[in-house]
């Protein structure tokens, strides 16, 4: 009995070892190499794939349709896939929401008992809205990492400025060690100050590929320093330690507001949900009333109460830090 218990606990022990072992050789074999490669900025790697730094310069830009005569004055969706980091063009973005929007519509005639003008609304909306739903939390959620990655930034240029290094290297710095989002927006900089722009006026286009409140205070920063003089690197530490408290409080903030978040989110997607499931079962249910003039106007104003229930929801569990 007890050789028995003891060659099935070393047979379960021995099946353990070789899960675990298993594991490590597939993260070590797969894993690891592709995180590798992540943690690699874009700018980096197209260094290496191109002979010289223009020619990375001059092909990140024209990836992510970067003309920086008028970005600065112009605003909307362009401004906004900048912002967003995809090597992705105007005019390409535009034909995506065509090929989508005729997609959709192709489907809901030929799939479903819609009107056709109701039909034509819904994939019009659909095909626009859902890229720019997709390029609005693209745009977001690099800008929460850019901010999150700026004091880690800050830090590096601080302890190059003690070192003696002047201020292009100090950037230079951040953009060949930190992964993107910041790598490459600071080794952008970088090279735009090695071809001939100044100091000032690169940070500046910073600040506007990248959207982030914060960077205003470094542009200032850097700006009067290179006018006026001054220790920068005392300057760029008090930042520093200010935007880790101002990035602490705000994820206090979240966490005291996740409730209301969660619950505006479901609040917002249950009369959805609750229409499709109508729907698909007995597509008659809203279709053989679609037509009165009562359904559409009790709709309408459903629908517009609606909306304003989810702006009144979004105003209370929104806070400005």
């Amino acid at each position: 009995m007890e050789a028995g218990f003891l060659i099935r606990m070393t047979f379960y022990v021995c099946a353990a070892l070789a899960v675990i072992f298993f594991a490590e050789a597939l993260y070590l074999g797969f894993l690891a190499p592709i995180r590798s490669r992540r943690a690699i900025n874009r700018r980096l790697r197209v260094q290496h794939e191109v002979s010289g730094g223009e020619q990375a310069l001059l092909r990140l830009k024209a990836q992510r349709g970067i003309n920086d005569s008028d970005l600065a004055v112009v605003g909307g969706l362009r401004k906004m896939l900048v912002q967003s980091g995809l090597a992705l063009t105007m005019g390409r973005f535009l034909l995506i929401m065509v090929i989508l929007c005729v997609v959709l519509m192709a489907g809901l005639l030929f799939f479903t008992t819609l009107p056709y003008a109701a039909s034509v609304a819904i994939a019009l909306l659909l095909g626009t809205g859902l890229p720019m739903f997709v390029l609005r939390f693209i745009r977001k959620r690099r800008k929460a990492a850019f901010s999150s990655q700026l004091p880690d930034a800050l830090d590096v240029v601080v302890r190059s400025l003690r070192s003696g290094h002047p201020v292009p290297t100090a950037l230079t710095l951040v953009g060949r060690e930190m992964a993107d989002p910041i790598g490459t927006e600071f080794g952008i900089t970088t090279d735009e100050l090695t071809y001939g722009l100044d100091l000032p006026g690169a940070l500046q286009n910073l600040s506007v590929r990248v959207g982030v409140p914060d960077m205003s205070l470094l542009v200032t920063a850097v700006s009067l320093q290179s006018s006026a003089g001054g220790n920068l690197g005392e300057v760029l530490e008090n930042l520093s330690r200010v935007l880790r408290d101002r990035f602490q409080l705000q994820r206090k903030v979240r966490s005291l507001s996740a409730e209301g978040r969660f619950s505006a989110y479901g609040l917002t997607i249950l009369p959805a949900l609750i229409a499709l499931a109508i729907y698909l079962p007995n597509p008659s249910y809203y279709t053989d009333v679609w037509n009165e003039p009562v359904f559409q106007l009790v709709m309408g104003g459903l629908i517009i109460w609606k909306l304003i229930g989810d702006l009144m929801i979004y105003k209370m569990i929104n806070f400005k830090y």
